[in-house]
């Protein structure tokens, strides 16, 4: 039973970071209704910055990290503005191309820039586990929860009371209508992408704490697809519920199946559960049902 717990906790530990990451998924589709596949790169790209400013530049981690948020956002305010504000109106498919081939281009940037070397932070969290009753968690995976949970609260608190996240609500909701009350949708898409980079960014602080880094990491943000897909491509509480059942998912197949599946049964488990969970919800847990009136 231990041993059950343990995988269950440590799977939601996993999974509140991959909550935050989906959020870097939700946040640009609420606004834009633009899924953007470069989400991964994006938290690539994020641990990289902190990695250059931490250990290259031997700046203490709080700055750092500011730094990071920082050059994050204008990271997501550039891509908007010189690339995907272009796009507007054009098909769906042709939008979702550019954002795979801004997945390249920020791959072959950080092989450029980085090296495709594997490079590790130095600790960031005390090296002693968190012993609850009988379940042990890893130290980063504990305290990589709590940060990830205190971001994804702040942006939904964001997103609830604060003016802009009204705005970008609205947006959401209906753009034309949004417009017609002064609200300035462009700069709503801007502030869209901006945050949904932060929020990659900080993901991938954290998986770079947990795991080290090197330019493939990007690709963890096809792995974190399925949460988004299962929470609801809109919902802020989706991502997370979704990155928990992931999670648990992803740990309670690698721990109880490992031995009996050939293959890498912890990456199929979590498109196993999301395949049978779309055929009773196909838009998802928290996902919003369009109904179109002819």
């Amino acid at each position: 039973m231990s041993f059950f717990l343990e995988l269950v906790a440590n799977g939601v530990a996993v999974g509140g970071v991959y909550a935050l990451i989906a959020l870097g998924f939700v946040l640009i589709y609420k606004a834009t209704s633009i899924i953007n596949f470069a989400t991964g790169e994006f938290m690539m790209i994020g641990a990289y910055f902190f990695y250059t400013f931490m250990v290259l530049l031997g700046l203490p981690a709080v700055p750092a990290f500011i730094l990071v948020m920082a050059c994050s956002a204008l990271l997501g305010l550039v891509v908007e503005r010189a690339i995907l504000r272009h796009m507007l109106g054009q098909p769906t498919i042709s939008i979702i191309m550019v954002t795979i081939g801004l997945s390249s281009i920020l791959l072959g940037l950080a092989e450029l820039i980085w090296t495709s070397d594997f490079k590790s932070f130095p600790p960031l969290f005390p090296r002693a586990p968190v012993i609850i009753g009988e379940v042990v968690i890893r130290s980063n995976f504990f305290w990589g929860f709590i940060i990830a949970m205190a971001a994804v609260a702040a942006f939904a608190l964001l997103f609830k009371y604060a003016k802009v996240g009204v705005a970008m609500r609205a947006t959401a909701d209906d753009q034309m209508a949004a417009f017609s009350m002064g609200i300035n949708v462009r700069s709503m898409f801007t502030v869209a992408w901006a945050m949904g980079a932060i929020a990659a960014a900080l993901g991938g602080l954290i998986i770079g704490n947990i795991g080290g880094i090197q330019p493939n990491l990007g690709h963890l943000g096809l792995t974190i697809f399925p949460v988004v897909i299962l929470g609801g491509l809109d919902s802020i509480a989706g991502a997370v519920v979704g990155g928990f059942i992931v999670g648990i998912v992803e740990n309670l197949a690698g721990g109880y199946l490992h031995d009996y599946v050939r293959g890498d049964v912890k990456e199929l488990a979590p498109f196993v559960v999301l395949v049978l969970i779309l055929l009773i919800k196909p838009y998802g847990l928290f996902g919003k049902q369009e109904i179109e009136r002819l």
